[in-house]
């Protein structure tokens, strides 16, 4: 498959993803304690780790290994 293939793939899971993340954290985040705290907690890192699970899908996309066995 071709690195422009992957590429258009790895587009549209990243937004098909991106949505499914919003609302889940949307979701979440309305169980979420009303305490300033709390809230800031929760929505900093449902702002921060939702690109974790993202990384091997550009990886792939780019056409290299995630993990490199050595």
């Amino acid at each position: 498959m071709g690195l422009r293939r992957r590429r258009a793939i790895a587009s549209v899971g990243i937004l098909v993803f991106l949505g499914f993340y919003v609302w889940l954290v949307v979701a979440v985040g309305a169980h979420v304690p009303d305490h300033p705290v709390a809230t800031l907690l929760f929505y900093g890192l449902a702002g921060t780790l939702w690109g974790v699970p993202l990384l091997p899908l550009m990886s792939w996309a780019e056409g290299k290994p995630f993990l490199k066995k050595r």
